[in-house]
Protein backbone atom coordinates (compact mmCIF):
# COMPACT_ATOMS: atom_id res chain seq x y z
CA UNK A 1 0.00 0.00 0.00
CA UNK A 2 1.32 3.36 -0.59
CA UNK A 3 1.94 5.84 2.02
CA UNK A 4 -0.22 8.97 2.21
CA UNK A 5 0.67 11.81 -0.45
CA UNK A 6 1.37 14.61 0.62
CA UNK A 7 0.20 17.38 -1.99
CA UNK A 8 0.61 21.44 -1.67
CA UNK A 9 -2.31 23.77 -3.28
CA UNK A 10 -1.02 25.12 -6.34
CA UNK A 11 -0.82 28.28 -6.93
CA UNK A 12 -1.97 31.09 -9.68
CA UNK A 13 -0.06 34.77 -9.96
CA UNK A 14 0.77 37.25 -13.01
CA UNK A 15 4.30 36.54 -11.80
CA UNK A 16 5.48 33.19 -11.84
CA UNK A 17 5.31 31.54 -8.51
CA UNK A 18 7.69 29.03 -6.56
CA UNK A 19 6.62 26.24 -3.94
CA UNK A 20 6.57 28.69 -1.52
CA UNK A 21 4.70 31.31 -1.57
CA UNK A 22 6.51 34.70 -1.82
CA UNK A 23 5.23 38.39 -2.55
CA UNK A 24 7.31 40.14 -4.57
CA UNK A 25 7.42 43.79 -6.01
CA UNK A 26 5.09 44.24 -8.66
CA UNK A 27 2.99 40.76 -8.17
CA UNK A 28 0.05 40.23 -7.71
CA UNK A 29 -1.54 38.43 -4.55
CA UNK A 30 -1.68 34.10 -5.74
CA UNK A 31 -4.65 32.81 -5.40
CA UNK A 32 -5.24 29.35 -3.88
CA UNK A 33 -7.02 26.88 -6.01
CA UNK A 34 -7.38 24.38 -3.92
CA UNK A 35 -6.73 23.71 -0.22
CA UNK A 36 -3.69 21.58 0.29
CA UNK A 37 -4.14 18.37 1.96
CA UNK A 38 -3.16 14.89 0.66
CA UNK A 39 -4.74 11.30 -0.71
CA UNK A 40 -4.56 8.39 1.23
CA UNK A 41 -4.88 5.07 0.35
CA UNK A 42 -8.10 3.20 0.42
CA UNK A 43 -7.89 0.17 -0.99
CA UNK A 44 -8.78 -1.36 -4.00
CA UNK A 45 -10.92 -3.58 -6.26
CA UNK A 46 -9.98 -6.21 -9.30
CA UNK A 47 -12.42 -6.25 -12.20
CA UNK A 48 -12.49 -8.18 -15.41
CA UNK A 49 -10.93 -6.14 -18.09
CA UNK A 50 -13.26 -7.46 -20.76
CA UNK A 51 -15.48 -4.92 -19.15
CA UNK A 52 -13.26 -2.68 -17.06
CA UNK A 53 -9.74 -2.27 -18.59
CA UNK A 54 -10.80 1.31 -20.20
CA UNK A 55 -12.98 3.49 -18.02
CA UNK A 56 -14.22 4.18 -14.93
CA UNK A 57 -16.64 6.37 -12.96
CA UNK A 58 -18.80 7.08 -9.83
CA UNK A 59 -22.96 7.00 -10.03
CA UNK A 60 -24.64 8.42 -7.56
CA UNK A 61 -25.85 5.90 -5.71
CA UNK A 62 -21.98 5.25 -5.42
CA UNK A 63 -21.52 1.99 -7.49
CA UNK A 64 -19.22 1.76 -10.39
CA UNK A 65 -19.63 1.91 -14.25
CA UNK A 66 -17.00 0.97 -15.79
CA UNK A 67 -15.65 0.55 -19.64
CA UNK A 68 -13.40 -2.30 -21.66
CA UNK A 69 -13.55 -3.12 -24.61
CA UNK A 70 -16.48 -5.44 -24.67
CA UNK A 71 -18.67 -2.53 -23.79
CA UNK A 72 -18.35 -1.00 -27.57
CA UNK A 73 -22.05 -1.36 -29.33
CA UNK A 74 -22.16 -3.63 -32.37
CA UNK A 75 -23.82 -0.45 -34.10
CA UNK A 76 -20.43 1.87 -33.20
CA UNK A 77 -18.07 -0.67 -34.11
CA UNK A 78 -20.19 -1.13 -37.46
CA UNK A 79 -19.73 2.72 -37.73
CA UNK A 80 -15.70 2.22 -37.60
CA UNK A 81 -14.82 3.25 -34.16
CA UNK A 82 -13.36 0.17 -32.17
CA UNK A 83 -11.49 1.70 -29.31
CA UNK A 84 -13.23 2.94 -26.52
CA UNK A 85 -11.51 5.49 -23.88
CA UNK A 86 -12.36 6.49 -20.59
CA UNK A 87 -15.89 7.83 -20.04
CA UNK A 88 -17.72 10.77 -17.28
CA UNK A 89 -20.93 10.63 -16.00
CA UNK A 90 -22.90 14.58 -16.06
CA UNK A 91 -26.02 15.94 -15.28
CA UNK A 92 -28.01 12.06 -15.50
CA UNK A 93 -25.82 11.43 -18.70
CA UNK A 94 -22.92 9.49 -19.86
CA UNK A 95 -20.13 10.52 -22.15
CA UNK A 96 -17.99 8.01 -23.90
CA UNK A 97 -15.13 8.61 -26.09
CA UNK A 98 -14.24 6.18 -28.93
CA UNK A 99 -11.74 6.47 -31.80
CA UNK A 100 -11.57 4.52 -35.22
CA UNK A 101 -8.60 3.47 -37.29
CA UNK A 102 -5.08 5.93 -38.08
CA UNK A 103 -6.67 6.00 -41.10
CA UNK A 104 -9.77 7.41 -40.25
CA UNK A 105 -11.03 11.16 -40.26
CA UNK A 106 -12.81 11.97 -37.31
CA UNK A 107 -13.26 10.78 -33.22
CA UNK A 108 -16.50 10.50 -31.81
CA UNK A 109 -18.35 11.24 -28.30
CA UNK A 110 -21.29 8.83 -27.46
CA UNK A 111 -24.13 10.70 -25.35
CA UNK A 112 -26.24 8.28 -23.89
CA UNK A 113 -29.32 10.27 -21.90
CA UNK A 114 -31.13 9.38 -18.59
CA UNK A 115 -33.47 7.25 -20.84
CA UNK A 116 -31.26 5.09 -22.86
CA UNK A 117 -30.96 7.18 -25.73
CA UNK A 118 -27.54 7.34 -27.69
CA UNK A 119 -26.79 10.44 -29.41
CA UNK A 120 -23.27 10.34 -31.46
CA UNK A 121 -21.31 13.77 -31.71
CA UNK A 122 -18.26 13.44 -34.31
CA UNK A 123 -15.36 15.61 -34.32
CA UNK A 124 -13.78 15.67 -37.62
CA UNK A 125 -9.75 15.90 -37.56
CA UNK A 126 -7.82 19.00 -37.50
CA UNK A 127 -5.13 19.19 -39.54
CA UNK A 128 -2.14 17.76 -37.08
CA UNK A 129 -4.20 15.87 -35.30
CA UNK A 130 -3.80 12.96 -34.05
CA UNK A 131 -6.86 10.06 -34.41
CA UNK A 132 -6.62 8.78 -30.31
CA UNK A 133 -9.63 9.72 -28.46
CA UNK A 134 -8.33 8.51 -24.91
CA UNK A 135 -10.76 10.03 -22.42
CA UNK A 136 -14.09 12.19 -22.20
CA UNK A 137 -14.56 14.41 -19.06
CA UNK A 138 -17.00 17.37 -18.43
CA UNK A 139 -16.38 20.48 -16.14
CA UNK A 140 -18.35 20.85 -13.24
CA UNK A 141 -20.65 23.72 -14.76
CA UNK A 142 -21.13 20.65 -17.62
CA UNK A 143 -20.27 23.61 -20.58
CA UNK A 144 -17.29 22.15 -22.03
CA UNK A 145 -15.52 18.69 -22.41
CA UNK A 146 -12.09 17.70 -22.32
CA UNK A 147 -10.31 15.29 -24.10
CA UNK A 148 -6.89 14.38 -25.44
CA UNK A 149 -4.81 12.42 -27.71
CA UNK A 150 -1.49 9.72 -27.16
CA UNK A 151 2.08 10.04 -27.75
CA UNK A 152 3.91 13.00 -26.09
CA UNK A 153 1.67 16.19 -25.95
CA UNK A 154 1.59 19.10 -24.61
CA UNK A 155 -2.15 20.46 -24.95
CA UNK A 156 -5.50 18.77 -23.90
CA UNK A 157 -8.58 19.21 -26.53
CA UNK A 158 -11.70 21.44 -25.15
CA UNK A 159 -14.95 20.89 -26.64
CA UNK A 160 -18.36 22.26 -25.98
CA UNK A 161 -20.02 19.84 -23.86
CA UNK A 162 -22.14 17.57 -26.33
CA UNK A 163 -25.77 18.19 -25.56
CA UNK A 164 -25.27 20.06 -22.47
CA UNK A 165 -23.75 23.27 -24.14
CA UNK A 166 -26.82 24.88 -26.10
CA UNK A 167 -24.41 25.50 -28.75
CA UNK A 168 -24.26 21.77 -29.98
CA UNK A 169 -27.01 19.91 -31.43
CA UNK A 170 -29.54 18.23 -29.59
CA UNK A 171 -30.10 15.39 -31.30
CA UNK A 172 -26.05 14.37 -32.25
CA UNK A 173 -24.03 16.11 -34.68
CA UNK A 174 -20.68 17.42 -35.62
CA UNK A 175 -18.52 18.62 -33.05
CA UNK A 176 -15.55 21.13 -33.21
CA UNK A 177 -13.11 21.80 -31.31
CA UNK A 178 -13.73 25.23 -29.15
CA UNK A 179 -10.05 25.76 -27.26
CA UNK A 180 -7.08 23.53 -25.81
CA UNK A 181 -5.46 23.90 -22.47
CA UNK A 182 -1.29 24.08 -22.86
CA UNK A 183 0.37 22.45 -20.86
CA UNK A 184 3.81 23.16 -19.07
CA UNK A 185 5.80 20.35 -20.13
CA UNK A 186 4.99 17.72 -22.59
CA UNK A 187 3.62 14.33 -20.69
CA UNK A 188 3.50 10.97 -22.42
CA UNK A 189 0.14 8.59 -23.16
CA UNK A 190 -2.38 10.48 -20.99
CA UNK A 191 -4.62 8.01 -20.71
CA UNK A 192 -7.46 9.65 -18.71
CA UNK A 193 -8.27 13.14 -16.45
CA UNK A 194 -11.24 14.42 -14.13
CA UNK A 195 -12.30 17.52 -12.93
CA UNK A 196 -10.78 17.48 -9.42
CA UNK A 197 -12.40 21.62 -8.75
CA UNK A 198 -13.13 23.83 -12.10
CA UNK A 199 -9.68 24.73 -11.77
CA UNK A 200 -7.90 21.10 -11.50
CA UNK A 201 -7.90 18.07 -13.32
CA UNK A 202 -6.22 14.91 -12.01
CA UNK A 203 -5.23 12.38 -14.78
CA UNK A 204 -3.18 9.33 -15.06
CA UNK A 205 -0.67 8.18 -18.08
CA UNK A 206 0.90 5.26 -18.85
CA UNK A 207 2.57 2.89 -16.39
CA UNK A 208 0.96 4.15 -13.34
CA UNK A 209 1.78 8.15 -13.31
CA UNK A 210 -1.01 10.05 -11.37
CA UNK A 211 -0.52 13.86 -11.65
CA UNK A 212 -2.58 17.03 -11.44
CA UNK A 213 -3.00 20.20 -14.32
CA UNK A 214 -4.13 23.15 -12.47
CA UNK A 215 -5.53 25.73 -14.80
CA UNK A 216 -4.94 29.59 -14.91
CA UNK A 217 -8.56 29.90 -14.84
CA UNK A 218 -11.68 27.96 -15.10
CA UNK A 219 -13.02 26.96 -18.68
CA UNK A 220 -14.39 29.35 -21.17
CA UNK A 221 -13.80 28.24 -24.51
CA UNK A 222 -10.70 30.07 -24.87
CA UNK A 223 -7.31 28.83 -24.64
CA UNK A 224 -6.01 28.43 -21.34
CA UNK A 225 -2.62 27.36 -19.57
CA UNK A 226 -2.26 24.22 -17.56
CA UNK A 227 0.88 23.60 -14.63
CA UNK A 228 1.23 20.33 -14.52
CA UNK A 229 2.40 18.61 -11.41
CA UNK A 230 3.27 14.75 -10.09
CA UNK A 231 1.27 13.85 -7.40
CA UNK A 232 1.68 9.88 -7.20
CA UNK A 233 2.60 6.61 -8.64
CA UNK A 234 -0.18 3.55 -8.62
CA UNK A 235 1.06 0.30 -7.56
CA UNK A 236 2.19 -2.57 -9.28
CA UNK A 237 1.38 -5.27 -7.31
CA UNK A 238 0.69 -8.13 -10.22
CA UNK A 239 2.27 -11.25 -10.27
CA UNK A 240 2.86 -11.37 -13.89
CA UNK A 241 5.85 -9.53 -15.34
CA UNK A 242 5.32 -6.84 -17.88
CA UNK A 243 4.98 -3.28 -18.85
CA UNK A 244 1.76 -1.94 -16.93
CA UNK A 245 -1.06 0.51 -18.41
CA UNK A 246 -2.63 3.14 -16.44
CA UNK A 247 -6.27 3.16 -17.61
CA UNK A 248 -9.08 4.82 -16.30
CA UNK A 249 -9.65 7.70 -13.71
CA UNK A 250 -12.56 9.10 -11.86
CA UNK A 251 -12.88 11.54 -9.01
CA UNK A 252 -16.18 11.48 -6.70
CA UNK A 253 -16.57 15.11 -5.59
CA UNK A 254 -19.07 13.60 -2.96
CA UNK A 255 -16.72 11.42 -1.21
CA UNK A 256 -13.60 13.22 -2.03
CA UNK A 257 -13.25 9.30 -3.58
CA UNK A 258 -9.67 9.20 -6.59
CA UNK A 259 -10.02 6.34 -8.30
CA UNK A 260 -7.38 5.16 -10.95
CA UNK A 261 -7.44 1.70 -12.60
CA UNK A 262 -4.16 -0.46 -13.93
CA UNK A 263 -4.28 -3.14 -16.69
CA UNK A 264 -2.16 -6.38 -15.26
CA UNK A 265 0.88 -6.97 -17.61
CA UNK A 266 1.46 -10.18 -19.59
CA UNK A 267 0.09 -13.22 -19.22
CA UNK A 268 -2.50 -11.44 -16.11
CA UNK A 269 -4.00 -8.62 -18.76
CA UNK A 270 -7.36 -10.19 -17.67
CA UNK A 271 -7.48 -8.85 -14.48
CA UNK A 272 -8.10 -4.87 -14.13
CA UNK A 273 -7.21 -3.15 -10.59
CA UNK A 274 -8.35 -0.35 -9.17
CA UNK A 275 -6.75 1.93 -6.87
CA UNK A 276 -8.95 3.96 -4.73
CA UNK A 277 -7.62 7.09 -2.58
CA UNK A 278 -9.64 9.66 -0.36
CA UNK A 279 -8.66 13.40 -0.47
CA UNK A 280 -8.15 14.67 3.21
CA UNK A 281 -7.42 18.72 3.23
CA UNK A 282 -5.15 20.08 6.29
CA UNK A 283 -6.84 21.72 9.18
Amino acid sequence: MLPRVRLLSAVVSTCAVVATLVTTAGCAPAKDLTPSGSWTPKGRKTVNSLTGAEGVATRENGTLLTRGPASIPVSVRAHGFHHIGDLDLADGHVFDSYQGSKAGSAKMFLVTKPDGTRLEYRHRLDPGELFNNSFATVSPDHQWLVSGEFGVQKRLQVFPAPLLNKSTPAKGGELPQAAEITLDRPVKDIQACDFFTEQRLVCDADQGRVFQVDLDRALDGERIGGKVTDVLNLPKISKCSGAYEAEGLDYDVRTRTLRASMLSPGLCKGATVIFAYHWEEDR
